[in-house]
């Protein structure tokens, strides 16, 4: 996976892989979901030995490394980006919006970073 388009290299890339939509995009109550944090200067990241299957992808750029999308009135201070790189309306998409089927280990998903504020 490569991480596009990020406003600097400070602080932490914060990534959530889940086959679950349910605990799509905040993989908190997913015993299954692959959780990952990069320092902000790495642009990309693999996920090994990965079962066949339906995945979403989350990513927060964690800009002052506190482990979480720090947000002013609902919207987002830092940068987020979503597998499948879907429009972004108001919140975040669904795990449908973002899905995409592994079918062999050669798979690669670029993420789009955005920034609001």
């Amino acid at each position: 996976m490569s991480i596009a388009q990020m406003r600097s290299a400070k602080g932490m890339i914060r990534v959530c892989l889940t086959a679950d939509p349910a605990n799509f995009p905040r993989c908190v109550d997913d015993r299954d979901a692959v959780t990952r944090s990069i320092p902000a200067g790495q642009h990309s990241l693999r996920f090994a030995a990965l079962p066949r299957g339906d995945y979403a992808v989350a990513v927060i750029h964690d800009e002052n490394g506190n482990a979480k999308l720090d947000t002013f009135a609902g919207i987002p201070k830092e940068g987020f980006g979503f597998s499948n790189n879907p429009a972004i309306r108001f919140g975040p998409p669904r795990f449908k919006a973002a899905r995409f089927t592994l079918a062999s280990d050669a798979e690669a998903q670029q993420v789009k970073m955005h920034y609001i504020l």
